[in-house]
């Protein structure tokens, strides 16, 4: 390195950033003086005579690395130029390495640090004004993003992050669950309120009420799910006994509905995974059959962490609700006020 090489420090960050458009000008620019420099070293190398080869030969590989440093820097830059995922602060960072770079370039080649200069573009102080404007704009690009998000998905962005953790919620524990699509079919008949067990048979009646007929469900998976209590008893009527979903199973089939690859395709590979689960060492043989038999509560996790989205029509629609119910609230508590006859008539009657 030679005598006049310049030992840059991390430039300082200046109250106001500047714009993107300037950060890559400016990032490029320092690039292009960073790679002249080298190339002057080298030009300079080539030319130079056996005595003082392995100087100048210090020289160019100084300023070639840094050269290299300077374009891998305004390359950064370019690459990350409207990456929503990056701070705002990255695209500035970038360009003033390039030009630290650059001036370590320039220093090391033995040539003007013209580089310098470029600082000057990224230290610029903003106005109060200036800011102002481009708070406004920051959050009008903001209210543009989330009302299209809201047009694509129907809910804030509250809701949109429970929808997305529900997502990832589903992809971890619905194939734990052991189901089949069966099952999922006699927890969608709970569902509607009219499932019913009677004589030893599952069946979805074809109204409310009427516990007689309507479609046979699976007998044997809805005991599954009644023995894992995904399935409860609502009430029976003699010899009926209404079925429904419980908490866990609402839970249970929301995340089915969320994640269908997780169910298994037959009962055998249903049963299979389930007994895979099961095996352990101090198991024996028939426990672990045992316990594959049985549906596995869904995970306690999942139950705690699953919220359901609520969509911004139904927001409104509960909005409308408790005003009307809050009107009729007041409208009963407070009677309606007599009449005030007038002055005149008051002063008669005195």
């Amino acid at each position: 390195m030679p005598k006049n090489a310049v030992v840059a420090h991390p430039l300082p960050l200046a109250p106001g950033e500047p714009s993107p458009e300037v950060c890559l000008r400016v990032a490029r620019k320092a690039a292009t003086l960073a790679v002249a420099a080298a190339d002057n070293a080298l030009d300079d190398l080539c030319r130079s005579r056996a005595a003082s080869t392995a100087r100048l030969e210090a020289v160019m590989h100084a300023s070639h690395e840094e050269a290299v440093s300077a374009e891998r820097y305004a390359d950064h830059a370019e690459q990350s130029a409207g990456d929503p995922d990056l701070p705002d602060r990255a695209l500035s960072y970038y360009a003033r390495e390039a030009v630290s770079h650059a001036v370590r370039a320039q220093s090391a080649a033995g040539v003007e640090t013209t580089a310098a200069e470029l600082q000057a573009e990224l230290e610029q102080i903003l106005t109060s004004a200036e800011r102002a404007q481009r708070e406004r704009v920051r959050r009008l690009e903001e209210a543009r993003d989330e009302a299209e998000q809201r047009a694509i998905t129907g809910m804030d962005e509250e809701n949109r992050l429970r929808a997305t953790t529900n997502a990832f919620l589903a992809e971890q524990y619905v194939a734990d669950l052991g189901w089949t699509a069966g099952h999922v079919r006699v927890m969608e008949a709970a569902e509607t309120g009219r499932l019913y067990w009677r004589g030893g048979r599952a069946r979805q009646a074809a109204c409310h009420g009427a516990w007689a007929g309507g479609r046979r469900i699976s007998r044997e998976r809805t005991q599954e799910l009644v023995a894992a209590r995904f399935l409860v008893s609502k009430g029976s009527d003699n010899d009926t006994v209404v079925l429904t979903l419980s908490a866990m199973g609402t839970v249970a089939l929301a995340l089915t509905r969320l994640h269908p690859a997780g169910l298994h395709t037959s009962d055998q590979t249903a049963y299979a995974a389930r007994l895979a689960k099961a095996r352990r060492r101090h198991k024996r043989r028939d426990d672990q059959k045992q316990a594959a038999r049985c549906l596995p509560p869904l995970d306690s996790t999942a139950q705690r962490v699953y919220r359901r989205p609520v969509t911004l029509t139904e927001q409104q629609s509960h909005l409308e609700r408790e005003t009307v119910n809050r009107l009729a609230h007041d409208s009963c508590r407070w009677p309606a006020a007599e009449p005030v006859e007038p002055p005149s008539v008051q002063a008669a009657l005195w």
